[in-house]
């Protein structure tokens, strides 16, 4: 598993045995998204500097950047394999590097929106999660970006994936405590994840390979008390065939993670089937080990 550290200008392969090894990045880069290319190099964005990276594996270095002029922050590789897509955080854009290097940032259509992440859909097209916009941004490969409003104010969206049926995508909401579902022209279905106190927010969100949601609720540092437990969170792959009232206690199990007060960020099952996750204010990274067949 490899993990970005921003706050220490770092990149770290976690070893399935928890073995870690550290790269060291450029100081003040803070690289924060990462994602493989189809000849196994990752791309990683960094935030500090305003450039895109790209880091051999093999090598254990930077082989290329390329200055964007914004700050970018979550990071995909298109639909087509090969163009690199990326957010501009407080810029307000969404852009994309060409297969020949060719820089092109397209700003987007509600000013001050917070582009968070952006993942390639499979109707070809790029979506983005606009964290203080309430807004799902749907992006063309010519650029073209059409917004969806979401039903709950002030929802705060983060993470984004693709439907394992190739509907739409899903996405969390931070503060909206919901799961929710866009289709391909836009509309959007909200399910609530249960919480045992009100001050308790969503993180990251990620299929496994049966088709269960996982997704991360943890503590909000911002109102602490009542203190809690950072939690990941199993939805049962019915999920994808039930409406929202069809949806009972027994579709969600929770799963306390050890360490408390974490800030969960991100989770992706791994290449041993377990869900890994990382812990942001913790500085850790963790597993939920998935019995076979579960």
């Amino acid at each position: 598993m490899w993990v970005t550290s921003p706050k220490y200008d770092g990149l770290a392969k976690v070893a399935l045995n928890g073995t870690r090894t550290y790269y060291d990045m450029p100081i003040g880069t803070e690289p924060h998204g990462e994602e493989f290319d189809r000849r196994g190099n990752l791309i990683l964005s960094f935030e500090g500097t305003e450039q895109i990276a790209k880091f051999d594996p093999r090598l254990g270095q930077i082989v290329a950047t390329w200055d964007i002029h914004v700050d970018p922050h979550g990071l995909a590789i298109g639909s087509d394999g090969e163009t690199i897509w990326f957010t501009g955080k407080t810029a307000n854009t969404v852009g994309k590097i060409a297969p020949d290097g060719r820089v092109t940032n397209y700003a987007l259509p509600t000013s001050s929106a917070l582009p968070i992440y952006v993942r390639p859909g499979p109707d070809g097209n790029m979506w983005v999660t606009e964290l203080t916009g309430n807004k799902i941004a749907r992006v063309t490969p010519n650029g073209t970006i059409t917004e969806f409003t979401i039903p709950t104010p002030n929802s705060r969206p983060i993470a984004i994936v693709p439907d394992p049926r190739g509907r739409g995508m899903w996405f969390s909401q931070e503060a909206g405590n919901n799961v929710a579902f866009i289709d391909r022209n836009g509309d959007i279905t909200e399910y609530a994840v249960p919480k045992s106190q009100a001050n308790l927010i969503l993180g990251g969100l990620a299929f496994d390979s049966a088709g269960n949601l996982w997704v991360q609720q943890y503590l909000n540092l911002n109102s602490p008390i009542p203190d809690g437990v950072d939690s990941i969170v199993r939805v049962d792959k019915s999920i994808l065939g039930k409406t929202p009232a069809q949806m009972t206690s027994a579709d969600f199990a929770f799963f306390t993670t050890p360490t408390r007060s974490s800030v969960l960020h991100r989770i992706v099952q791994g290449p041993d089937g377990n869900m890994w996750y990382t812990a942001l204010k913790a500085d850790v990274v963790g597993k939920v080990s998935i019995p076979p067949g579960y």
